[in-house]
């Protein structure tokens, strides 16, 4: 039916801390699968990622099988211009898989790259804006989410993602940014080219109709979305959207239909 899975992760293993039921066994069943996690979270470094899996309980996957819209940005800009310089603004994350690629230079930039997470104020905006309006740097974000679920001090909550972040460099200098993440096809060409697979021999597996289905549908993918995140059991599906090739409630239900 397939050769490979791609696993989107907040929303389809777990919310925050709390692992789903039923993911570790689902993980258990395609480890001898070729499998990747992708998200368009890039405020983890995929070492912090692997980490997470172990705190909560998830079966430990390695570096290389994790995949955030961070690493395929800087995996971009790279092919872009080698060497590049870049101001960003965003997390941990982001800043790990730029500086493995790029040099920090603040001052003469190529590129200013927007991600998720702290670090947006005055300054930031303002030195942002002048390298792209004086000096030509290029606007990157690194996904497109206008906000997403998080856990501050323990409170579900949802706070602003890539999208909206990248919005007021791109309000203030009058210029629209590249965006790398799902359902952009940059972040799932990368993806193909790590698990050694071609679109329509790979399964991806999401929570959002709009990022995760849209994007890998466009390519060819088969796809199964889990009512498990932000679309919920019972939500219409949104106009427009193509749908899935398996719509179901959870992890567990998705094994049945695809006889793992």
């Amino acid at each position: 039916m397939f050769d490979a899975i791609l696993l989107d992760m907040d929303g389809v293993l777990f919310h925050g801390e709390r692992p789903l039921p039923r993911a570790d066994e689902f993980l258990q069943k395609i480890r001898r699968m070729p499998h990747l996690f992708i998200t368009n979270n890039p405020t983890l470094a995929p070492d912090q990622v692997v980490a997470k899996f172990v705190r909560i309980g998830l079966p430990k996957p390695e570096p290389e099988q994790i995949l955030t819209s961070a690493q395929a940005t800087a995996d971009w800009l790279a092919k872009q211009k080698p060497g590049f310089g870049y101001y960003a603004v965003g997390a941990v994350g982001l800043h790990q898989a730029l500086c493995e690629v790029g040099l920090e230079d603040p001052l003469h930039a190529d590129f200013v790259v927007v991600g998720e997470g702290p670090g947006l104020d005055f300054a930031t905006l303002t030195r942002g804006i002048n390298l792209i309006v004086k000096q030509g740097a290029r606007l990157v974000a690194t996904n497109p989410d206008i906000n997403v679920d998080a856990s501050v001090e323990g409170v579900h909550c949802l706070v602003p993602g890539g999208g909206a972040l990248v919005a007021p460099f791109a309000v203030a200098s009058g210029v629209e940014p590249v965006i790398i993440g799902k359902p952009n096809p940059l972040m799932f060409d990368m993806a193909m080219r790590r698990l050694g697979c071609q679109p329509e021999h790979c399964l991806m597996v999401g929570d959002r109709p709009d990022t995760d289905i849209a994007g890998a549908a466009a390519l060819g993918m088969r796809t199964a979305l889990v009512r498990t995140g932000r679309f919920l059991p019972g939500d219409t599906w949104p106009e427009g959207l193509v749908k899935p090739d398996w719509d179901v409630e959870n992890l567990q239900h998705l094994r049945h239909f695809i006889q793992l």
